[in-house]
């Protein structure tokens, strides 16, 4: 077989399939591509699309049996043992190139790493295995590794195990992991999807310098196409296991052809207009029964034009709520959790978590709470709900002060103030099916009479966000990420509440999924007239949701205001970095990236 020696990998007519109780599912459906030296493609797509199988299946990593590669080739330009077909490679020199020239970086990172092994005995393993270096220079290159990958205190980590640093810094440790024998490829899957903005741009730019450093190609998988902007030459956009479309990033955001393509550009939240809703992929393409894809009229712009809110549209809506009585009023709040350490641990110290807030919420409003992890924004939502109980100040709900009752009176109106966890899956019960997750909370509070009322009201609240009735007999593992999410909106509505802080709740999911769930949010507090706190460090996602907003740090109040403002003219430097930090994905800011690239280049 002919090959280009421009290329280091050339993948063709790839087939990857799974059996399941329903017969075989082909998740990856005769994909080709070639990835060039030196160069980054962006795959994207929605969860369940192939990408990640993709990947697996370029590393011989697909789990047998359900899964095999039925077909394809991929050639991979192995610098030891030049063009290899690794679909039929011995599980001998699979081993040889796993790690050592084709790496890994994997979504979790704490999944990655292995809690009882420090990370840095974790990098030397992966060293030792690989190049024959004795222990004592290997220890040396792992500290020098955690240096290049901008590790705080190296020689600390090196000791620490997994569990005592933070989401940032074990991605570090994977990537330090995945660059220690200098690979010919780096593929990165979802790398920086649970990060912080500020986190995010941090590691983008370290993968970026380490790939001119060693001239890696790079297959970074995301769903974040602001991303890809940031990272990629060019894209690839697969979509139920196929490559519906592939260009120049350029290309791609300029002139996306495919009504898919359109779709995932369209759902990111946007910096430059405020939005009454944010378009989805069914506003650009639609599926017939059989399967077959057509396009809806329309592009992007006009789909975006048609749900702009004029800048006087959003004056008046803050006026109006700043001119009712407070629903919410937090005043001096201060949650401190007690560290001890010292001689004979006496030594007392404190976390300061939540640091003397204050703040009002009207009635109607969306308030946005932003910050890096670790600001206290998760923990001040959980303190005005007593889920952690707070050191001191007041927490006034609708005149009445939580933080001065007793317990059985809070019982009372727990149901009016409900949350919405970031991970659904670990909110759900596994042992009880939707219709019972749902129900609970309505025998708690003793709602809706009957058994059979309950019942009905769970068929009303799973049709209304979007589910259906057939739904109610199945359980938590059987649902996508995107509908189990839908589910605990689905319960935390079957109370009846008035208030609703949303923690992270769309953080995990696909960028077209986490559109349907944020229109959702925002049709219901239309129709019920909820009032919500919005917790999330995706700015972009707060700036859509929010009137107003605060941004915390280090449990303080950095700056408060109405969203727009905040944006538009930042008062303070933390708060300029978090929005600087944002992936832009706009025209000029690609065309600036990829002169940048092809001038390192």
């Amino acid at each position: 077989m002919n090959h280009d020696d421009g290329n280091i990998l050339e993948v063709r007519n790839l087939v990857t399939q799974f059996r399941t109780e329903s017969g075989l599912v082909k998740a990856v459906k005769g994909s080709s591509f070639n990835l060039r030296k030196g160069e980054t493609i962006g795959i994207v797509g929605e969860s369940g699309s192939g990408k990640s199988v993709s990947a697996l299946s370029i590393m011989n990593l697909i789990p047998s049996p359900p899964g095999q590669i039925a077909s394809g080739e991929i050639w991979f330009n192995s610098p030891t043992l030049g063009w290899t077909d690794l679909v039929q490679s011995d599980r001998h020199q699979l081993r040889d190139i796993r790690g050592n020239e084709i790496s890994m970086i994997f979504q979790e990172p704490m999944t990655s790493l292995n809690p009882v092994f420090t990370c840095g005995s974790q990098v030397m393993e992966a060293i030792l295995l690989h190049q024959e270096i004795d222990k004592e220079s290997t220890k040396a290159r792992t500290i020098e590794l955690f240096r290049q990958v901008q590790l705080p205190r190296p020689e600390d980590i090196f000791r620490s195990y997994p569990h005592e640093i933070s989401g940032g810094q074990k991605q570090r440790v994977m990537i330090a992991m995945a660059m220690s024998c200098n690979p010919s490829i780096l593929i990165a899957d979802e790398p920086t999807t649970a990060l912080d903005v500020t986190v995010q741009k941090t590691i983008l730019q370290l993968m970026n310098d380490l790939q001119l450093k060693h001239e890696m190609a790079v297959l970074f998988i995301t769903h974040d196409l602001g991303v890809v902007a940031e990272i990629a030459d060019r894209v690839l956009v697969m979509y139920k296991g196929e490559i519906v479309e592939q260009g120049t990033v350029l290309d791609i955001f300029e002139r996306p052809q495919h009504p898919y393509t359109k779709g995932l550009l369209a759902c990111r939240p946007r910096m430059d207009v405020r939005m009454r809703t944010l378009p989805t992929i069914a506003d650009f393409m639609q599926v017939d029964a059989e399967g077959k894809v057509s396009e809806k009229m329309g592009s992007i712009d006009q789909v975006v034009e048609a749900s702009v809110i004029s800048d006087p549209e959003y004056r008046e809506r803050i006026e109006q709520l700043e001119g009712q009585t407070p629903i919410l009023e937090v005043d001096g709040l201060k949650t401190w959790f007690p560290v001890r350490g010292g001689l004979f641990n006496r030594k007392k110290k404190f976390v300061k978590a939540v640091d003397d807030v204050s703040f009002k919420v009207y009635p109607g409003e969306t308030l946005g709470l932003v910050g890096e992890s670790g600001c206290g924004k998760t923990t001040l939502g959980r303190s005005i709900l007593r889920l952690v109980t707070p050191t001191s100040g007041r927490v006034v709900f609708d005149g009445l002060d939580l933080t001065a009752i007793g317990e059985r009176e809070f019982r009372r109106i727990r149901k009016d103030l409900q949350i919405i966890f970031q991970d659904p899956y670990s909110s759900l019960n596994p042992r009880m099916t939707v219709g019972q997750a749902i129900q609970e909370p309505m025998r708690v509070h003793s709602l809706h009479g009957s058994e059979s009322a309950r019942r009905d009201k769970v068929i009303e609240l799973l049709e209304r966000v979007n589910l259906n009735a057939d739904h109610y007999h199945r359980y938590p593992h059987e649902f996508s990420g995107g509908q189990r999410q839908r589910i605990c909106i689905a319960r935390s509505l079957a109370v009846e509440p008035r208030f609703i802080i949303c923690d992270e709740s769309v953080s995990a999911l696909d960028v077209s999924v986490q559109a349907q769930v944020l229109n959702l949010l925002l049709e219901l507090r239309r129709e019920y007239g909820f009032t919500y706190i919005f917790i999330s460090h995706d700015l972009s996602v707060v700036k859509f949701m929010s009137d107003r907003m605060i941004v915390m740090n280090k449990g303080k109040i950095e700056e408060m205001g109405p969203s727009e403002d905040i944006y538009a003219q930042p008062q303070q430097d933390y708060t300029r970095t978090l929005i600087e930090s944002i992936p832009r994905g706009d025209l000029a800011t690609i065309q600036r990236n990829q002169a940048i690239r092809q001038h390192r280049h």
